[in-house]
């Protein structure tokens, strides 16, 4: 018995009730609170973060983690001391006043970003969103070890193991085999026919077909939420209060894939063991092994014909006016079709890693090369010229479209393209292991879940994503699977044969 970490748990509660109680504001900030809420909310945000950062960096706690490695620990204790020392290492540098007061920049930030991309106006966000780069480069420098670069430091909060240079050689590998292939496919004749995905669906039959698809893929409604906001993402409190949210739109694909991501995000949390929950190592293992399991379930599972087989005729039912006359290979086809487009979240399957190459080149221009955000609209225009040939004519639909950096979240963009390359890696070898896509067309997702959740799920944090990788499939990352995957499915659907 290490007599330390028990003194030590009373500080590790008092941290998780604390993280807990700023999800749930973040929850009803983005799903039902009025908007004339936010200022209050943001001051109660800021206090809380205040008091998890002395929950986790008083000298009480730092004492007791030197004394934890004094004496024999668990394995789930080894792993929380391990989690809590990162936690201080990310904290600890930091002054409480400058922390407390980025909470609450942050929250203020998101109201001028929705009010921003609402009326088509970067100007109006621009002075936050400096104040936003500005703390986040401070915290990098706060952050960074000799010799280690700002963004390198805050790529660590979100993907340990990959740093600029590993980075730059993925994302270096994707645009060199990437770009010259979506050529190859937007020259193909091959043409996909996608107008029937847009139309008059009402958000009642987008709804009832929503709980359908998460439940299932496997999302449990006993333990789980499925809310409406701006920008749909997931959130948990532990492995038994998980939440997700969608959106609605006149495109009947937007809203079901967004679910069937969320719903990915949301059984990775309720797979996450009991022993583990509640605790600092009881989330999943990194953001990219995060988004290898939401993009598994969204594209290498939701948009494969297997999958739709025994339930198209469920899909039918919802919408006859519109489906009754179209065959399941049309429909699979069409929510397969590669359409460069200015929008990430709306993006097909092969072209969205090119969105997130844009975002990691320019976060870096903003962190290390210190761009003046002004030009953010005309670079953001430029790159997405460069690689997918298209230039957006609002900043609603460019450089206002995403969240995260309202947030603060810089180095999280990375986390996407690397979790689709995760999630290509891992398939290849269930591949071997099961018969994949007759699971699928039988209806057996409980075996491919129950797979994932034995092998990724269950461990939380006790493993890092490489480690996850390396012991599911036997071998380190290797993004070549990835390419692979992309090559081989959009090579049949466009019919290249070079």
């Amino acid at each position: 018995m290490n007599t330390a970490y028990e003194k030590l748990q009373p500080y590790l509660d008092k941290a998780m009730a604390v993280q807990t109680a700023l999800t749930l504001f973040e929850w009803d900030d983005a799903t039902l609170a009025p908007k004339a809420a936010g200022a209050k909310t943001s001051r109660v945000i800021e206090i809380l973060s205040g008091e998890y950062f002395q929950a986790v960096t008083n000298g009480e706690v730092k004492q007791l983690v030197k004394e934890c490695r004094e004496e024999p620990l668990t394995e789930v204790q080894e792993a929380v001391v391990r989690e809590l020392e990162d936690q201080l290492d990310q904290l600890d540098c930091i002054p409480q006043d400058e922390y407390q007061a980025f909470a609450k920049l942050a929250s203020e930030s998101v109201r001028v970003w929705e009010k921003a991309k609402e009326e088509n106006d970067f100007q109006s966000f621009a002075p936050v969103l400096r104040e936003v780069v500005r703390y986040q480069k401070k915290f990098g420098d706060y952050r960074a070890k000799p010799g280690q670069k700002r963004y390198d430091a805050l790529l660590d909060a979100y993907e340990k193991g990959f740093s600029m240079d590993q980075l730059d050689q993925f994302f270096g590998r994707l645009k060199e085999e990437l770009v010259p292939f979506l050529r190859k496919v937007t020259e193909s004749r091959v043409l996909i026919r996608d107008d029937f995905l847009t139309g008059d669906f009402s958000e009642d039959r987008q709804e009832r077909l929503a709980r359908f698809i998460a439940e299932y893929l496997g999302f449990d409604f006993r333990r789980g939420v499925l809310a409406v906001s701006a920008h749909p993402f997931t959130t948990n409190l532990h492995n038994q209060d998980v939440r997700i949210t969608t959106h609605y739109t006149d495109r009947v694909d937007s809203s079901l894939f967004s679910v069937i991501h969320e719903a990915g995000h949301g059984i990775y949390e309720m797979g996450i063991r009991d022993d583990l929950t509640q605790t600092m190592v009881g989330q999943g293992a990194s953001m990219g092994m995060h988004e290898s399991q939401s993009r598994f379930f969204e594209n290498i599972i939701g948009r494969s014909q297997a999958f739709w087989e025994p339930i198209y005729g469920k899909f039918q039912e919802l919408f006859p006016e519109t489906f009754t006359e179209i065959g399941l290979d049309q429909f699979v086809r069409a929510v397969n079709k590669v359409h460069p487009d200015l929008i990430r979240t709306e993006a097909d399957e092969l072209t969205y890693s090119l969105h997130v190459l844009i975002r990691y080149e320019i976060e870096k221009m903003l962190i290390e090369d210190d761009l003046d955000v002004d030009q953010l609209p005309r670079i953001w225009g430029d790159k997405y010229e460069e690689y997918l040939g298209i230039r957006p004519e609002t900043d609603s639909e460019g450089v206002l479209q995403d969240i995260h950096w309202s947030q603060g979240s810089f180095g999280y963009f990375p986390s996407y393209a690397l979790g689709s390359a995760f999630g290509a890696q891992i398939y290849y070898h269930m591949k071997k292991e099961m018969d994949f896509d007759g699971l699928l067309r039988e209806g057996r997702l409980d075996v491919i879940r129950e797979y994932l959740r034995e092998n990724i799920h269950q461990y939380g944090k006790l493993k890092t994503s490489r480690q996850i990788i390396k012991d599911v499939t036997g071998e380190d990352f290797n993004p070549d699977y990835y390419i692979r995957y992309l090559k081989e499915k959009y090579g049949k659907l466009y019919e290249i044969t070079d």
